[in-house]
């Protein structure tokens, strides 16, 4: 009897093995992960990623290996057709997240560093031990503050479900209201020893806020720096939408406006408000 139950568990480890190695098994196991499971660490190929099993962006992780990485690839692709990537420069990115785009990054050599910003305290710690943990320390400098036209503290809202949503607007009544420090972008490069002419490339996500986040950088702006945010007319409504494409407008002519399948170069006057939400680089 024991032989028999020996070898059907054998059998059934087997067959749980093949069946969880895909991509539905793989969904399946993370969304069965006990609440009391806090992280998971990954073997993604050329990094190690630590994440929530519990956040959208994690599940994600889980299941594909990484998050959204075709969109950095993409856009190095864009700017290397436009012999826009200058080894010497610094990335800055607002909205860093966990790190994946900012390892993305890293992990391609397009910039000498990485300046990057987030400032929900759970994600800033999975962002500073994936920096940690991959060895990019010297390489990459984080910052946990938010982003905002003056200096102090800010409301800021935890999204409970996907850390990636969390903001300085409030997007549901389920959201975790904590006061976070912000600092004008200027102000933080400051603090960091960076000037505003080793920007290579801005990268900003930061869930609606984009506009202030932009106006605290108008140094960056001035200097024309390839600048590629997601645009969210979803947050800013008509005027608000309007009011910021006046605004870049001041500095940038062109842009290429991204969507899933493809992507389309225009004036930045010609941007589509009219959609909910799409990206964008601002090109020099």
């Amino acid at each position: 009897m024991t032989s028999w139950k020996r070898r059907l568990r054998k059998w059934r480890n087997r067959i749980a093995r093949r069946v969880l190695a895909t991509r539905i098994g793989r969904e399946m196991l993370v969304n069965a992960v006990s609440p009391k499971i806090l992280s998971m660490t990954a073997d993604c190929g050329d990094h190690l990623m630590t994440f929530s099993p519990h956040d959208y962006i994690g599940r994600k992780i889980y299941r594909k290996g990484h998050f959204q990485r075709e969109n950095v690839e993409r856009l190095l692709s864009v700017l290397r057709q436009k012999d826009l990537l200058q080894q010497e420069k610094i990335l800055l990115e607002l909205g860093g997240n966990i790190g994946t785009q900012t390892l993305y990054f890293a992990l391609s050599k397009t910039f000498r560093h990485i300046v990057t910003v987030e400032p929900d305290p759970r994600n800033f710690k999975l962002l500073r031990t994936n920096i940690d943990q991959n060895g990019l320390s010297e390489q990459i400098t984080a910052i946990n503050t938010a982003a905002g036209e003056s200096e102090g503290t800010l409301d800021f809202f935890m999204h409970r479900d996907n850390h990636g949503k969390s903001s300085a607007l409030r997007q549901s009544e389920r959201d975790i209201e904590i006061k976070v420090p912000v600092k004008p972008v200027t102000a933080m490069l400051a603090d960091a020893g960076v000037a505003p002419q080793d920007i290579g490339l801005v990268w900003m996500d930061i869930e609606g806020y984009e506009p202030v986040a932009a106006r605290s950088m108008r140094p960056l702006l001035q200097r024309r720096v390839p600048f590629y945010m997601e645009f969210s007319p979803v947050f800013y409504g008509p005027a608000g939408s309007q009011a910021f494409v006046d605004y870049l407008a001041g500095f940038y002519e062109d842009c290429v406006v991204f969507y899933e399948d493809s992507q389309i170069e225009m004036k930045v006057t010609a941007l589509p408000i009219g959609q909910d939400q799409f990206d964008v680089l601002l090109l020099p």
